[in-house]
């Protein structure tokens, strides 16, 4: 059985064929799906997906960095809002983003920081994104980190010292994803000297589709690729890499 932490599986690129999708996802292992939020926009595709597939698909609730601006007070109460109806199993998409643009960064340290608040308040996992940014975004996790917060540092590119740092924090973990597969990058070389024991798997899709995908559309059933990546690195079985990797996701996100 395999866990997919980290899937769009709302977005626009699934309108023609989302069941088929989600039934090929389930024919190759993949029993359970987390989708996380992205803006104002997302939240109404991916309740209704949940709530079409509660047994399959579970919902976040977040503001991605790259939808943070100069002013986030509304978009901030509706994600409020939303975490204390009980209905999301995590805060995410959450994180800073510099790859795109840097205007935003004090706010984007400012909505980051409030949503791991409210994590450690209502004691739910947080997803993080961190694009070109890794200082910035786990220096206020070890300053809010009491020993009452987990996470999953989502589509983890870094290095085995950056992993280290992440390990450190207890709880928290790498997600793995289709870079792994990628032949120039870096993350298979990373990985043989990380291992597997903090490492939870994901897709990203459509985003970021695994070799022999790469390219195209990405989706839940390609987990198995990225496991097979990831269990050639470890120098492990694959079952393995599957056992582990939904124990940690199954841990992080108590479904």
């Amino acid at each position: 059985m395999f866990v997919d932490t980290h899937a769009h599986l709302y977005h626009q690129q699934f309108a023609g064929d989302r069941e088929a999708m989600l039934q090929r996802a389930l024919d190759a292992g993949v029993t359970k799906l987390f989708l996380p939020n992205v803006d104002h926009e997302s939240i109404a595709g991916m309740d209704a997906l949940a709530q079409e597939h509660p047994a399959t698909c579970f919902p976040l609730m977040g503001l991605h960095p790259c939808s943070v601006g100069e002013v986030n007070d509304e978009a901030m109460l509706e994600v409020e809002r939303l975490l204390r109806t009980g209905g999301y199993c995590a805060v995410g998409e959450i994180g800073i983003d510099l790859y795109w643009d840097k205007t935003w960064l004090v706010q984007q340290q400012d909505v980051f920081r409030q949503h791991v608040r409210w994590a450690k308040e209502l004691d739910l996992p947080i997803v993080i994104h961190c694009r070109n940014s890794f200082a910035e975004t786990i220096a206020i996790v070890e300053e809010e980190n009491a020993g009452n917060l987990r996470g999953v540092f989502h589509c983890f590119t870094g290095s085995p010292e950056e992993a280290a740092r992440i390990v450190a924090l207890k709880d928290f973990y790498l997600g793995i994803g289709g870079v792994i597969t990628f032949p120039r990058g870096g993350l298979f070389e990373t990985m043989q000297k990380v291992g597997v024991e903090h490492c939870v798997l994901e897709t990203d899709a459509p985003y970021l589709a695994p070799v022999p995908f790469r390219g195209k559309r990405n989706e839940s059933s390609y987990i198995p690729h990225i496991a097979a990546k990831l269990a050639e690195a470890a120098g492990v079985r694959v079952e393995e890499v599957a056992h582990i990797t939904t124990t940690n996701a199954l841990a992080l996100f108590r479904r």
